[in-house]
């Protein structure tokens, strides 16, 4: 293998690899990687992303047998902070700012380096985003100050568990037990909460991080396989979950607390005022906890509150959660892409926070609660999943709207997927550092 082949085609790995770690769909992981090749002259390049792996084929010219480079992704954490510095390196890249050996120092750099932001301030931020979902909910003051405690034991013991090596799933399956504990603590003390509402305000942080979007995105955007792996996921997290809460009911009965049916999810939302504030406080939390930079965060919480705000508008005449959803999304979608812009980060970093006071993760616990109980939960998998697929058509349609492909990108940008939420949009770009390389 040629020298200069094996380091593009290394460096476009690595690149997709952190992309698809820190959280981006599958097509803009194809997209961002073609665009990486293609700026450093190497042509006749095909890449696969699936959900462990990502891997490139260049087919030389004449006779030669291809070259293959693969790349396994092991580890999964939503990074923003990773995921915004590998976006910038690329659009540098790209427009010719740096050259493909300036790029490789900065991905050894970026690797090799932690994070800025200290980890017991990320414990703080996943708090106030448990209690910014109470103030959505309609929970009152100790309800609100019992999620931020719960969401503040819940982060310190995934992070526990996650140094010792154990699986996601068991890490989900603690966090429903701490949360539901803590409800049963609240009825020992005898405060009168109720311990439904408790629970709820608990496992939303679990639920948020969970792929629906990545998921659906995946799915509309023509890769399924990855989608489907990536909704396998959801459902054995969410399940997760709900062996957690059914192990802190069943230590509470031990102790000889019996708290009745508790219904995670079972409960209104506020008024729309509030559910508008709580909104932003949850994404403003879930973009902090999750390492976006500083100056996204007042116009994360801002576009997060917008949305919601159109979802309730939209919700108040009846037309049903899936399509108040969608509004709210292709509202969140076009807005946000000029937001990134101004703030210097990938639309992806504006949308997800945004999406997540929406996302239907409660739904779907409900619908595997009922089905665990013998009862009708297909209901709310159904709703569930509507929900989702319109959340994320709803961003990428708006999207669209935001990003107009102009005529002479159409051909180059049809193969890169249409609208980018991550990596370089311009094809001329592109196309002037190629003649450079």
């Amino acid at each position: 293998m040629p020298d200069d082949t094996y380091k593009t085609l290394d460096l476009a790995l690595r690149i997709g690899e952190m992309l698809l770690s820190s959280g981006a769909g599958a097509a803009d992981v194809t997209a961002t990687m073609l665009s990486v090749t293609h700026a450093l002259g190497l042509r006749g390049v095909s890449a696969d992303v699936t959900f462990t792996e990502v891997s490139l084929v260049h087919h030389p010219v004449g006779e030669g047998p291809a070259v293959v480079q693969v790349r396994h992704v092991t580890h999964r954490e939503i990074d923003y902070e990773d995921l915004t510095l590998v976006d910038h390196l690329v659009r540098d890249l790209v427009t010719g700012v740096i050259d493909r050996d300036e790029a490789r120092t900065q991905m050894n750099r970026l690797t090799s380096s932690g994070h800025r932001r200290p980890r017991w301030a990320v414990t703080l931020g996943w708090g106030v985003m448990g209690a910014g979902v109470a103030v959505l909910l309609g929970g009152e003051l100790l309800v609100i100050a019992l999620a931020f405690v719960a969401a503040c034991l819940i982060d310190r013991i995934q992070r526990y568990l996650t140094v010792r090596r154990f699986p996601i799933f068991y890490q989900q399956v603690a966090g429903g037990a701490v949360a539901t504990l803590l409800a049963v603590g609240a009825a020992a003390t005898g405060v009168g909460v109720n311990p439904s509402h408790v629970v709820t305000a608990g496992i939303v942080m679990l639920l948020a991080g969970i792929g629906f979007m990545g998921a659906t995105q995946d799915a509309l955007t023509g890769f399924p396989l990855t989608a489907s792996a990536r909704m396998m996921e959801v459902v054995l997290l969410t399940a997760g979950i709900l062996a957690g809460v059914s192990l802190g009911l069943t230590v509470g009965e031990l102790l000889g607390f019996e708290l009745g049916r508790v219904q995670p999810g079972a409960i209104g939302l506020a008024e729309a005022s509030m559910m508008a504030f709580g909104a932003g406080v949850t994404a403003a939390a879930f973009a902090f906890s999750s390492y976006a930079p500083l100056r996204a965060l007042l116009p994360v919480a801002a576009v997060g509150a917008l949305g919601t705000g159109a979802y309730a508008a939209v919700g108040s005449v009846e037309v049903g959660r899936p399509w108040a959803s969608a509004v709210a999304a292709v509202f969140i979608g076009v807005v946000s892409y000029s937001v990134a812009g101004r703030v210097r980060v990938p639309p992806l970093v504006v949308v997800v926070p945004a999406i997540v006071p929406l996302l239907p993760g409660l739904a779907i616990f409900r619908g595997l609660a009922g089905l665990a109980d013998g009862g009708n939960g297909m209901l709310h998998l159904a709703t569930a999943g509507a929900t989702a697929i319109a959340l994320a058509a709803g961003v990428i349609l708006g999207q669209y709207i935001a990003q107009p492909l102009k005529r002479e990108a159409r051909k180059l940008e049809t193969r890169l997927s249409g609208p980018r939420l991550v990596g370089p949009l311009r094809v001329r770009a592109v196309r002037r550092a190629a003649g450079r390389g």
